[in-house]
Formats: structure tokens, sequence, C-alpha cells
């Protein structure tokens, strides 16, 4: 099956449970949106899917292929077919480096050549909008969504086959939010990617999303079975 999956995981922080064997699916070219309470696990189950954080039991899958570990243990094949764009862009980048060099990160860690990076940056600086005067600034001299446009820059650099967003139009004003959604919807339009959208506005994942999923009745479910 061409999917990203979840397969049954369950993820603990100390002697709490986040994740209680919980399953999803993205498919090529779908839209899933995942909903649930605020401290519910819905950013751990990214972290999980983008292979940045393993889980205490069950599995992730790429079009069927079973993944084993996490970051630099899985083959950078795999995990540069998945991008993540996060809410808070402050928080998900380094303060020292200038918007090009955040775009760039993930091409130069995986050794593309200086000519082939510079020519990459400056396609996707046109995608998401940004000037030439802006991609010499840092963090601190830009907005919330001139840093959040190179942050979904930085998530389209390998051409990922998925993308996951965890609520990652929530901090922006209302054209920056449908700028950042009309990328997304280009972008899945002429590659085929299956985009997870993590939101609380109900509005905005019943405009957006094929389906929805609701962690809470999930695990809920299982419980239930359980017991």
């Amino acid at each position: 099956m061409t999917s990203l999956a979840a397969h049954d995981v369950t993820v603990s922080y100390s002697r709490q449970r986040v994740l209680d064997r919980v399953s999803l699916h993205i498919g090529s070219g779908e839209t899933v949106g995942l909903r649930g309470p605020s401290g519910g696990g819905k950013s751990t189950l990214v972290r999980v899917l983008a292979l940045v954080q393993g889980a205490d039991a069950g599995h992730v899958s790429i079009d069927g292929t079973w993944v084993a570990g996490a970051r630099h243990r899985v083959p950078a094949a795999l995990r540069t077919r998945i991008g993540v764009l996060f809410q808070s862009p402050r928080e998900a980048t380094d303060p020292r480096l200038r918007l090009d060099d955040i775009i760039s990160e993930p091409l130069r860690a995986t050794g593309h050549p200086d000519a082939a990076v510079r020519e990459r940056v400056t396609e996707l600086a046109d995608l998401v909008g940004l000037t030439a005067d802006l991609l010499i600034r840092r963090p601190h001299a830009v907005s919330d969504g001139q840093l959040q446009r190179a942050c979904l820059a930085r998530a389209l650099a390998h051409r990922p086959s998925y993308l996951l967003c965890d609520e990652a139009t929530a901090m922006l004003d209302a054209s920056t939010q449908a700028h950042v959604a009309g990328v997304l919807t280009d972008y899945q339009r002429e590659t085929g990617a299956g985009i997870l959208v993590v939101s609380h506005d109900h509005a905005l994942l019943t405009r957006w999303a094929d389906r929805v999923v609701d962690l809470q009745t999930q695990e809920r479910r299982h419980a239930a079975t359980a017991a």
C-alpha cells in the first residue's frame, strides 16, 4: 500500500502514556486531518511519523516498508521522503542561521553540492514567496510568517512524498495561512504527496482534509476493545 502509516504505536513519558496503540495512515495524494485535545499526543504522533522519535511499541511504515529506529539510524533515502512543518517556526529554527541557510539545512546534511544547493534554495524561496533581501536575514529580523515560509521551503527541500503539518498555520495571520495552504495544495497536486494536517480548527479540517481522524476517539475504541 502506498502510504505513510503508524501501526499500533504506543509512547509513554515517564509513567504517563500519551499514545496507546494508535494507528493512522496517510495515502498518496490524500489529505488527512488529525484532531484531539491539547496534550493528547498529536505532536508526539507527528514526531513518530516523521522518524525523529521512536515508539515504545508498534512501528511506522513507508509504502509498506517497515522502518526501524529514528533519526540518523533511518537511511536518508527513507527519512527524506517525509517533510515536517511545526507550529512555532522560532522553536524549529536556529536563531544564528540566515533564512537561506535554514532552507538549505536538509540539502547540506545529505551532501548535495554547493551549486545544486544554491539553485534549489532559489527555487524554493520563489515558491514560498521569499525575496532575496529576506534570505540574508536571521530569524530575529523577520516576522513569524516570513520565518514559517522559510520552514515550509525547508520541509519541501527534498521533494518529500509525505508532509506533516503540526498546527502549522495556527500562529500566522490570515493571508499567510492562505499562502501556506495554497503552496501545500499546489505541491500535492503536482507531486501526489500525502499530507497530514493537525489542527484544533474544525472548520479548517473540514475544508481542507479528505477525512478527519479523532485521536481521542481512536484511543477510547482501543481501550473498549481491550476491556
